[in-house]
């Protein structure tokens, strides 16, 4: 009952519908698989909220490890009273867990300790006490003749400050005033100002605000100076406030002990208190910072994941550049090499005519249907060349983004795919590919390498791992998964499989041949009932003898669509896509304890339109033709653009030169924007206005005008 409170106060999802899913995820049960096929027992609850009750979830369960490890510590130490026991069993979070804890931390050597070797302790609780008046004679029975006594008192002073500083009351109250009042402050180091790498920290050499009004994006970007050494960051607060506080509360008496005891508090707050609790608020905003930074590196990833494909059609994918000239690849429908080789016509060789020529025959001998221009290095010669050409019928010409293509291209599983052709081939069918399909080819890639997101080098790195695996997890069952075409990385994301069971079936596709329906997908090695229960949904099988196997219906349902066609007099084929059909069909004929009307609707929606793709179609865009550097840029001017990246801040925007535009948001609306990305969405095709141009920062603000 505990973890469900747990996460109940930190989510405010139903008990139930928590408690299912807790079961469930007990049970080795994916997120999608539970959001997608057990509705009824989770109350409908969405792939976003199963993965908040899995976080939390596995944050308890790390809170209860710790739990066991401290209560382990203290029974060894034989300090482990029932008050104390049932403090740290009824923690909820672990600051106070660790203050329950501090006063019995195996320490390193320290002040406190080295007066308790001396005997001072005694001295230490009787001036506590503030009772004696007479404190210098009391005093002298603690001296010796290593030991006079102003270090006696200074040693009694040591121990007063360390049980001032594992007071629970005073360290809360302190947080307290942190997490209202504290400011961050910059100062730069002088010896690395004028250093040119650091002048994109500039505006950080003097800088001070209240941190917990310190954007996400700021903050991490304080942080990152600070650890390339430009700067250095101090967490202000008014302190003779908060030691005035501290004092009224120990304090109850004024004599010579008194004064004392407000020595060790300024000494406690000096050296223990405040360098502790101040890095801890800002360990604190650097996590929450993380947070965001990681919620907008994932839905920009969702989105890139998601993005428009052209579907099977053949390619011919270029690769450009100049003097090691253009890599061009012709792709087949399902995206198998058919030709590579390599034109050069733009400098230093510059011969377009024969460029033109290739390009020409290689359209007409491969029936190519699309042209795919990789946005790097000489991709606008490269397009303007593309489209001097006159084919003998319309072919659509791309430009995309081929951000991480090098990447995979030197990865072991582009050497895996193509062991016979060097770097360059293998990026040019990246890019060819990612037209066909973003999403099959991007999962090959490390995400932090598709150049989304702010800061994500900056963050927790584990984190962000879990966050951005599950974003493609989420995205590769949300569009399903070919099992006769998919790549190893591709099914390794599918609900219950990984990489070991990718590679069986692949394996298996190799030497037994396609799959002909989702039955034999059992007789994979190593694919259990389990596994089949939770990937088979999400696989499917083009053309298959059984209509459904390529739809999201489950198996296991597949009898309850056998009895809805067979009620309606028809065949399970006929039912399909006939929404005259469908829509006679009474659901409430159909619940069960099992089954309701979640399931269902989801089952006719498959029924009108089974594998249907939930991305759009990609679409042509093309760049001003008479814009091809910073320099042709004037204000006002209006230009098409794409979202290639969104912040926190604002977006950025590929105006089709090297330098990418700033949107700000403050540009976006008319109106308050609290999220980027409610205005905007990655890949999208706008117009936007030029505002302001510094060429020597090569910094272009735009605003937005219009979506394309």
């Amino acid at each position: 009952m505990q973890l469900l409170n747990y996460i109940n106060s930190r989510t405010n999802l139903p008990l139930k519908g928590i408690e299912n899913t807790i079961q469930l995820l007990n049970e080795d049960c994916t997120v999608p698989f539970i959001s997608r096929y057990r509705k009824e027992r989770t109350g409908n609850l969405d792939e976003l909220e199963i993965g908040k009750i899995l976080e939390f979830k596995k944050s308890f369960e790390e809170l209860e490890k710790r739990k066991l490890s401290i209560l382990k510590s203290l029974k060894e130490q034989e300090v482990l009273t029932e008050q104390l026991q049932s403090q740290i069993e009824s923690s909820i979070d672990l600051n106070t867990l660790e203050d329950l804890y501090l006063p019995f931390r195996k320490k390193r050597k320290t002040k406190a300790e080295t007066a308790r070797r001396n005997g001072l302790e005694p001295l230490a609780k009787i001036i506590m006490s503030q009772k004696p008046d007479h404190l210098d004679q009391i005093v002298r029975r603690f001296t010796s003749e290593e030991l006079e006594e102003a270090e006696a008192l200074e040693g009694a002073r040591h121990i007063i400050a360390e049980w001032i500083n594992e007071r629970s009351s005073i360290r809360n109250r302190i947080r307290w005033h942190l997490s209202k009042f504290a400011r961050i402050e910059t100062k730069v180091v002088k010896s690395k100002q004028d250093l040119e790498k650091g002048q994109k920290f500039k505006d950080y050499f003097k800088w001070e605000e209240a941190l917990k009004s310190c954007p996400s994006h700021r903050l991490l970007a304080i942080l990152r100076a600070e650890k390339e050494g430009f700067i250095r960051v101090d967490i202000n607060l008014d302190k003779e406030r908060v030691l005035d506080e501290i004092k009224e509360r120990v304090i109850s008496n004024h004599n010579e002990c008194s004064v004392q005891i407000d020595k060790a508090i300024d000494d406690a707050f000096k050296r223990l208190l405040y360098p502790s609790l101040s890095n801890e608020i800002l360990q604190a905003a650097k996590e929450d910072a993380d947070e965001q930074a990681i919620t907008v590196f994932s839905k920009n990833l969702r989105q890139l994941l998601l993005g428009a494909p052209l579907g099977e059609k053949k390619i011919l994918a270029i690769d450009p550049g100049f003097r090691t000239g253009c890599k061009i690849v012709c792709l087949d429908a399902q995206g198998r090499l058919e030709h590579n080789e390599t034109i050069f016509p733009h400098p230093p060789k510059n011969d377009s005519r024969n460029a033109i020529k290739k390009i020409s025959s290689l359209v007409d001998a491969h029936r190519i249907q699309a042209i795919a221009i990789g946005n790097g290095t000489a991709s606008r010669e490269t397009e303007n060349l593309v489209k001097r050409i006159r084919f003998n019928r319309e072919i659509e010409v791309f430009v995309v983004n081929e951000a991480g293509a090098s990447i995979y291209s030197a990865s072991p599983i582009a050497r895996a795919e193509f062991p016979n052709y060097d770097v360059t081939v293998r990026g040019a069918i990246s890019i060819g590919r990612r037209l066909s399909d973003p999403l099959a080819e991007l999962v090959k890639i490390d995400p932090k390498s598709i150049g989304v997101g702010q800061y994500q080098h900056d963050v927790d790195q584990n984190k962000l791992k879990r966050s951005l695996d599950s974003v493609v997890e989420s995205c590769v069952n949300t569009v399903g998964v070919n099992i006769n075409t998919a790549s190893v990385p591709l099914l390794s994301y599918v609900s219950g499989l990984g990489t070991k069971l990718a590679e069986n079936i692949v394996a298996y596709r190799n030497e037994i041949g396609s799959f002909e329906s989702r039955k034999d997908i059992k007789k994979v090695s190593r694919l259990g009932e389990k596994t089949f229960e939770q990937s088979a949904g999400f696989l499917r099988i083009k053309n298959a003898k059984n209509p459904l196997d390529d739809s999201a219906v489950h198996p296991e349902r597949y009898s309850l669509v056998q009895k809805m066609a067979k009620d309606s007099g028809h065949s399970i084929t006929e039912l399909i896509g006939n929404s005259e059909l469908i829509s006679k069909i009474d659901l409430n004929k159909y619940c069960s304890e099992e089954v309701g009307l979640p399931t269902l609707k989801d089952i006719l929606k498959e029924l009108e339109k089974p594998g249907l793709d939930p991305r759009e179609k990609a679409k042509v865009f093309s760049f001003d033709q008479n814009v091809k550097s910073i320099d042709d840029l004037r204000e006002n001017l209006l230009l098409p653009g794409i979202i290639n990246n969104i912040t926190n801040f604002g977006c950025f925007v590929d105006i089709g030169i090297k330098e990418n535009g700033l949107i700000h948001v403050s540009n976006l609306s008319d109106t308050f924007v609290r999220d980027v990305n409610e205005i905007v969405s990655l890949q999208q095709q706008v117009i936007v206005k030029v505002l302001q141009v510094d060429k020597e920062r090569k910094r272009i603000q735009l605003a937005l005008h219009k979506s394309l």
